[in-house]
């Protein structure tokens, strides 16, 4: 086996097209989706507090029920800004549809920012221990959260977010486990993938929506 390609901080198309040809000389299955559906999409967002909050309410529901909601409360306030999530209040942004939870985390993160408690662009821009740190000590957001920034917003190469469902029912099938793995199962089996995990990641959602 070659020795791994070294990562670069930030993915591109060409980073993750290079990876995913490099995982599928490691990976027999791997190579199966890749020979079926191409190389994965970027699936990249922009980095900054809309794809934060957006993250949060992606928690526990599908990816189309979030984005609709995302689009309806951004409306609805002129925008999903700090200052406008901020403005609102919890009860109003429970009122636009978001649950009581929800709403709680949404309008803390707008006053972290607005407060000077949170600057994106400097996570963005430190080390990632540190940031994740940061955005671990914030209410409402948790390992998945942290890690789906990192891995869509900040593009970073070597991300597996924990207790994804969807990366879980892939592994699975992929593999064919019995069962769905749970997060410690998940970590061993891509610890072969490194230092490409969050491209691997994109191969078994690539698989989970073409099933």
């Amino acid at each position: 086996m070659t020795s791994p390609t070294a990562a670069p901080r930030v993915l591109t198309r060409p980073a993750i097209d290079a990876a995913a040809r490099e995982l599928a000389r490691r990976d027999a299955d791997l190579a199966a989706i890749l020979a079926r559906h191409g190389p994965p999409p970027m699936w990249s967002r922009r980095p900054g507090f809309a794809t934060l909050v957006h993250i949060v309410l992606e928690q526990q529901v599908s990816i189309a029920a979030a984005a609709t909601l995302f689009r309806r409360i951004g409306a609805a306030i002129g925008g999903m800004t700090p200052g406008n999530v901020a403005a609102q209040g919890p009860r109003r942004l429970h009122r636009l549809g978001l649950t009581r939870q929800k709403a709680s985390y949404c309008h803390g993160l707008a006053r972290a920012v607005l407060d000077g408690e949170l600057d994106l662009a400097a996570v963005g821009r430190g080390d990632d221990d540190a940031g994740r740190r940061t955005l671990l000590a914030l209410r409402g957001i948790g390992p998945w959260s942290v890690d789906v920034y990192y891995l869509m917003a900040l593009r970073r190469p070597d991300v597996w977010p924990r207790g994804d469902l969807a990366l879980a029912t892939a592994l699975a099938e992929v593999k064919r486990l019995r069962r769905r793995p749970d997060h410690d199962r998940q970590r061993a089996i891509a610890a072969s993938w490194a230092p490409w995990r969050s491209v691997a990641a994109r191969l078994l959602w690539q698989h989970y929506l073409g099933r």
